[in-house]
């Protein structure tokens, strides 16, 4: 028997691709057949996942019938997934699957299908957004395709475990016209640039804060500077470990935890501008820990406030937002200071680069975070036009004038 796979036309990029439309059984409950389209880029992986359904849809008629709902295996997924998760990742796996279970939590898991999923999709796009901005109005592609991955994730285990035929999520993509018109629509806000950043420094050498204003434009994530203790700090040897993070999740509760990764755990140099508001500080904390007497909270943290109470992300950044309207500074979120630190050390050899970052690999880096501006790009400018200016040899020229004879 031929198998149905049908070869389909260029598309925009030249690329042909393969597809088909294939039975996978019956409702349960209405006894309408089902369906699922599959759609790769060559022939070889479409016969392997025509054969892989068809395989299974012989091997037995339907998975064996249960009752729970999309919500319900949600949970029982979510819980199981907790076992090798940190508690900021299960928060967010919770936050990004909430945004479909209103929708679609209540169908059963054996009847979702690919529509319900599509048409999730295309609802979230229009009106989706409930908190984070005007609610009504769409949530991004980001935002979307997260809460997809999610549900293709759990859906994929549920197949595992013979609770459903297929993982009716699989093929449900936002086209590329949605995610170009959202890029064409939304502003690009760049980090700031070297005068912005010599600004803001300026701006905050008598704040408070100042040493961990600098911190972040050491390149710290806002969590790690939270996070930091003065166990941690080595003003002698002018040495800063990085082994902790304290994460505000959803504005209400924080999460003290490791270091984001093994290669999170680092230990950097302090410049002597770092090292030198570091220690101001300290003193500054001795002051008030005098003043405040019994009140004071002695917890060992760097960032704290004049009672010694730990500061947390959020505190830090509407201080620095306050920083950026008093001195007329374009605002921008706390955390592109890394962008703006490593576009500006992207000279520095990549290995070094990569451990400054915290980063396993100097790829991450350099994607996420170094972020040219044109001006950035003037010495690629300068090269280019010495080569329009280097003069020919004088055979090459010769030749080229036609006064050289074959």
């Amino acid at each position: 028997m031929s198998v149905p796979i049908k070869k389909l036309p260029p598309n925009a990029k030249g690329q042909i691709r393969y597809r088909f439309v294939v039975d996978v059984g019956t409702h349960s409950s209405t006894g309408k057949r089902q369906q699922v389209t599959r759609t790769f880029d060559t022939l070889r992986e479409a016969k392997a996942e025509y054969a892989r359904i068809t395989n299974r849809r012989y091997e037995t008629a339907s998975v064996p019938f249960d009752a729970r709902t999309l919500d319900e295996w949600l949970d029982q997924w979510l819980a199981k997934k907790a076992e090798d998760l940190e508690v900021s990742t299960v928060y967010s796996y919770t936050m990004t699957l909430g945004r479909l279970r209103g929708r679609l939590g209540h169908i059963r898991l054996q009847e979702l299908t690919e529509d319900d999923v599509e048409a999730w999709m295309k609802w979230a796009l229009r009106e989706g957004r409930v908190r984070g901005g005007k609610a009504g109005t769409g949530l991004g592609v980001a935002s979307v395709e997260m809460s997809l991955a999610r549900l293709r994730e759990a859906l994929d285990r549920a197949v595992t475990r013979r609770l459903v035929e297929v993982n009716v999520a699989r093929e449900v993509t936002i086209p590329r016209n949605l995610r170009k018109a959202e890029r064409r629509t939304k502003a690009m806000l760049p980090p700031w640039n070297l005068a912005e950043v010599r600004a803001f420094v300026c701006a905050v050498k008598d704040d408070r804060l100042c040493a961990a204003f600098l911190l972040s434009l050491m390149g710290l994530r806002p969590a790690e500077i939270c996070g930091t203790r003065w166990a941690d700090v080595d003003l002698g040897r002018a040495t800063l470990a990085v082994t902790r993070t304290r994460t505000l999740m959803g504005n209400r509760f924080v999460v003290e935890k490791d270091a984001k990764s093994l290669a999170g755990e680092r230990q950097l140099p302090l410049p002597d501008l770092v090292g030198e508001a570091l220690a101001g500080f300290k003193a500054t904390q001795i002051t008030e820990k005098l003043a405040a007497g019994e009140r004071y909270e002695d917890n060992g943290y760097v960032l704290v406030d004049r009672l010694g109470r730990a500061l947390n992300g959020r505190q830090l950044r509407e201080r620095a937002y306050q920083v950026m309207a008093e001195n007329a500074l374009r605002r921008v979120r706390l955390y592109d200071a890394r962008a703006s630190c490593f576009t500006y050390m992207n000279g520095v050899p990549d290995h070094l680069l990569a451990r400054w970052a915290g980063h396993t690999d100097v790829r991450t880096t350099k994607r996420w975070y170094v972020k040219p501006d044109v001006e950035d790009l003037r010495p690629a400018a300068d090269t280019w036009g010495e080569l329009a200016r280097a003069p020919a040899p004088a055979h090459e020229e010769n030749v080229r004038c036609g006064s050289v004879k074959g």
